[in-house]
């Protein structure tokens, strides 16, 4: 039975599919990943329309014979131009659009998977380019949030005592947990060093909407540190570091 889908979605990445189509992969709210064919030449409008990171309401149409979906219309409600004159924004776009979809959309709760993604765009469609680096920071620890893979920055994973603000912590990827000094000295694997001024930084915009980061700045070695630590989450979550998280 050949049927059309309304779904509200958000472009992650665009193809050349064949001479002149073109595939899309989308994020929506009622059904997660997608991709779906765009057909028509350059002159199209339709595949004006389809470009990443442009979100709003799309028409697909299904073909479970073949399992195949084409894009038949697309009422875009956010075009965010902002994102491509800044180069800062649009890799920071693309590092974001890259990890939900190597994340497989988040799993189950693509709602809140599309509205975090959109609230990141809208950000960074008018952010500077410091702004823009924490804007990511930020996604990447939300993003793990978002996974159920956010580590418990309070309490040793090894002895369970509470960690003082103060201290330095580590973390052990293997085993997906903070360790108190003392902990940590016992271990033979690879660990990361997270200092204070990232933990605080981590906990504070973990309150916040992505609008309110260009207030809470950090030191540059913590800003280091919070991408160590957070990339690293998604790589072991992953099984593999994606090439956009590095510019």
């Amino acid at each position: 039975m050949l049927r059309t889908e309304r779904y509200s979605a958000l472009i992650l990445r665009c193809r050349p599919s064949g001479e002149a189509n073109r595939d899309v992969w989308l994020l929506s709210a009622e059904a997660g990943l997608m991709r779906a064919t765009v057909f028509g030449g350059p002159k199209s409008r339709l595949r004006a329309h389809t470009a990443p990171f442009h979100s709003g309401q799309v028409w697909i149409y299904h073909d479970p014979v073949k399992d195949s979906r084409k894009l038949n219309d697309f009422d875009v409600h956010s075009w965010r131009p902002g994102l491509r004159e800044l180069y800062e924004r649009t890799m920071a776009a693309g590092a974001m659009a890259e990890t939900i979809l190597a994340s497989h959309g988040g799993g189950g709760n693509w709602a809140g998977a599309l509205a975090l993604a959109e609230a990141i765009l809208d950000t960074l469609e008018s952010a500077n380019e410091e702004t823009c680096r924490r804007i990511l920071l930020y996604f990447f620890w939300q993003w793990a949030g978002f996974l159920g893979l956010q580590p418990d920055l309070n309490h040793c994973a090894s002895c369970g005592n509470t960690l003082a603000v103060s201290s330095l912590l580590w973390y052990s990827p293997q085993d997906s947990g903070m360790l108190c000094a003392a902990c940590a000295g016992d271990y033979d694997r690879a660990l990361l060093p997270v200092n204070p001024g990232c933990r605080h930084w981590l906990e504070t915009v973990s309150r916040l909407a992505p609008r309110q980061l260009d207030r809470y700045t950090m030191d540059s070695k913590s800003d280091r540190e919070v991408k160590s630590f957070t990339t690293a989450i998604l790589t072991e979550a992953l099984g593999k570091r994606l090439a956009s998280w590095d510019w």
